[in-house]
């Protein structure tokens, strides 16, 4: 059995991807391009889905994770279906490979928990796929706002209906990512939420305007819905002294400041990189991994952006019946 510690005789680290979708099929990418990193397999149980892999990476496919585990695995990358987290997280921890699970974590806090716990007894990193954090232009947003007095967040991530069906309305699959975010740039655990949910065309919520309040008493503000013909990422932020507009798509970041009695204000458009943000979730899981520090997404922190969005769900309120009519007094 291939240990957490081993590699190759060449040292470069044997990571292996669990699931061949979309977000998989980018790990795999990325990975085989990593320095200091052999691609060990991809696994799918589906055919066409492991043929597709081939076709722009070269690595072994698997059908099942026993079978990766078997060929030899330091680390893993899970971006299976939500359900599957907990068991194939757990499967990879009792062999000794280090993970990263995509976001989110598991389907409950409590599943989260058990692969934590697990990690932490097998002496393996663990870490979450919430890669927004690694977006140039959130990074810049994060240092713009550095030793400043928050006082709102609002973030907007709106688009069309997803192509791929999932068992997860919008909560779960987008907001998720904000709600971290949230947390993130205000170092701050959310203490109060008030969902505002809808179903328009979708059978799960497919409208969600979700609002906050944290411990440090920063109010935050989410805007997501699977309606919108269009991809927007926005997110603004008023401090003290500024007020921070960031398009995460465009990934172009403007500063305001320096307000004036008379209405007047200085603005500028901060510097942002041009990193992929998949690339530097994935390097950093693997800078963890080699020095043994916190990985950039702890699980305990994934977990706290999924029990809130659980609680965005579980505390929604309950429609309203429409008032009948009354007859006419005479």
């Amino acid at each position: 059995m291939t240990s957490r510690n081993s590699t190759r005789g060449n040292g470069d680290l044997r990571v292996g991807v669990i699931g061949a979708g979309v977000m998989g099929s980018n790990h795999a990418r990325v990975l085989a391009q990593l320095p200091g990193v052999k691609l060990a397999g991809v696994v799918d149980p589906l055919a066409e889905s492991r043929s597709r892999i081939t076709g722009f990476v070269d690595c072994p496919t698997f059908a099942t994770v026993d079978e990766l585990l078997a060929a030899g695995v330091d680390a893993v990358t899970i971006a299976a279906p939500t359900h599957l987290h907990r068991d194939v997280s757990l499967a990879c921890i009792a062999h000794g490979a280090h993970v990263l699970v995509e976001k989110p974590i598991a389907t409950t806090g409590a599943e989260g928990r058990e692969i934590i716990d697990a990690a932490r007894k097998k002496g393996v990193t663990l870490m979450v796929g919430h890669v927004e954090r690694f977006n140039p232009a959130v990074a810049t947003i994060k240092e713009a706002i550095r030793g400043e007095e928050i006082l709102s967040v609002a973030i907007t991530r709106v688009g069309p209906f997803p192509p791929r069906m999932s068992n997860v309305g919008v909560v779960i699959d987008l907001a998720v990512h904000d709600i971290d975010l949230i947390r993130w740039f205000t170092g701050s655990d959310i203490v109060e939420v008030q969902p505002q949910l809808t179903s328009a065309v979708a059978e799960r919520e497919d409208i969600a305007l979700l609002q906050f309040r944290t411990a440090s008493g920063v109010l935050a503000h989410i805007n997501t819905n699977w309606l919108t013909p269009f991809k927007a990422r926005t997110a603004t932020i008023a401090t003290r002294n500024k007020y921070i507009q960031g398009d995460l798509l465009t990934r172009q970041v403007t500063e305001c400041f320096g307000f004036q009695r008379d209405g007047s204000y200085s603005m500028r458009h901060l510097p942002v990189g041009h990193d992929e943000p998949l690339r530097a979730e994935l390097m950093a899981f693997i800078k963890a991994i080699k020095t043994g520090s916190a990985p950039a997404i702890t699980g305990e922190a994934g977990v706290a952006s999924l029990e809130i969005a659980i609680k965005c769900l579980e505390t929604r309120p309950k429609p309203v019946a429409a008032p009948q009519p009354h007859a006419a007094s005479n």
